[in-house]
């Protein structure tokens, strides 16, 4: 089951899901950016620090306390969750054609961002219902994940209300 912190959001139906994040840094800005936003987090564990970390707590500032989030044991979990929910799976991902901008999401899409380290691996892939990429100039081979995170959740935002 599921661990619930939390969990009060202004907008829960879209989601940001991170895939076993390894930098507590980035993990604190995504779930300030998710309070601010009235949004829920999913975190499929193990992460790469502990949730407890300085880090974390440094970037997330006094916002992780109104942080909706949801950690998953591992991938199974979360999935299982997702199937229970009916939600799609929109991964962000370098390995796509199709622009984050050129996609129509749903309310209620769950939007995953793969580790720092070493992306989304072939079997998350595998059972996405869309892959989408920030597309960028031919110098750039990848942004930071709460940058990443920031735009397509906007976009996302814009796009459903």
């Amino acid at each position: 089951m599921p661990e619930n912190h939390n969990m009060q959001c202004l907008n829960s139906n879209l989601r940001i899901v991170l895939f076993q994040p390894d930098i507590p840094g980035n993990t604190g800005t995504i779930l300030r950016l998710a309070a601010c936003l009235g949004l829920a987090v999913d975190i499929i564990q193990p992460a790469g620090f502990r949730l407890d970390d300085k880090s974390l707590r440094r970037a997330g500032m006094d916002y992780l306390e109104r942080a909706a989030m949801l950690l998953h044991d591992d991938w199974s979990a979360f999935e299982a969750w997702r199937s229970d929910e009916k939600r799609r799976l929109i991964v962000l991902t370098t390995k796509a054609e199709q622009g984050y901008t050129e996609f129509e999401y749903l309310p209620g899409d769950c939007l995953l961002f793969g580790r720092e380290s070493s992306g989304v691996p072939e079997f998350v892939h595998e059972v996405a219902d869309q892959r989408l990429t920030i597309k960028m100039g031919q110098t750039g081979r990848s942004l930071n994940i709460a940058m990443s995170v920031a735009m397509a959740t906007g976009e996302a935002i814009r796009q459903t209300g």
